[in-house]
């Protein structure tokens, strides 16, 4: 998966070693730059995956959420929530989404203030055989065991609800 050679030493664990000797204990920058890392290793993995169907992960994520909904549509205020994203971020990705013939927006049959966003036939097509390409690189997280993933999640889901991702 890496696009150049790999280097002969770990350059977080070299620039932790420096840290320490001039700066004092390197542990959380050691971990916040291997997170960053890794965040660039799997952004490009999953892209590289969705870019033949036309997709970006934040475009992927909004089908998913969509497909996972009881009735394939949500209001573009839930997506926001679901996704973590502003409202903005949201338009510009159904914007896109739409203009695919992946989702259509729909009126709100009880608030006309709102409006629904429905994933397609089309979309539920794409999203299937997106989902077939993320799933057979793993989402670009490899070198765990499937324990590894659970205890990766389950302290990342610390520092998330820390943040005030949920309660």
């Amino acid at each position: 998966m890496a696009t150049h050679d790999p280097l002969p030493f770990d350059p977080i664990l070299r620039a932790a070693a420096i840290w320490d000797e001039r700066i004092g204990p390197a542990r959380t920058m050691a971990a916040v730059t291997s997170v960053m890392r890794v965040q660039q290793i799997l952004l490009s993995a999953v892209d590289g995956a969705l870019r033949p169907h036309g997709l970006t992960f934040a475009r992927y994520e909004a089908l998913v959420l969509l497909s996972f909904s009881r009735t394939g549509r949500l209001p573009m205020r839930v997506m926001g929530e679901r996704l973590q994203l502003h409202p903005t971020s949201v338009t510009n990705i159904v914007d896109r989404l739409q203009a695919d013939g992946l989702v259509r927006r729909i009126p709100h049959p009880t608030d006309r203030r709102a409006t629904l966003v429905e994933i397609t036939e089309a979309g539920t097509a794409i999203l299937e055989d997106a989902t077939k390409s993320v799933t057979a690189i793993e989402f670009g997280l490899s070198g765990l065991a499937p324990e590894q993933e659970t205890e990766l999640t389950d302290l990342l889901a610390k520092v998330r609800r820390a943040a005030g991702d949920f309660d």
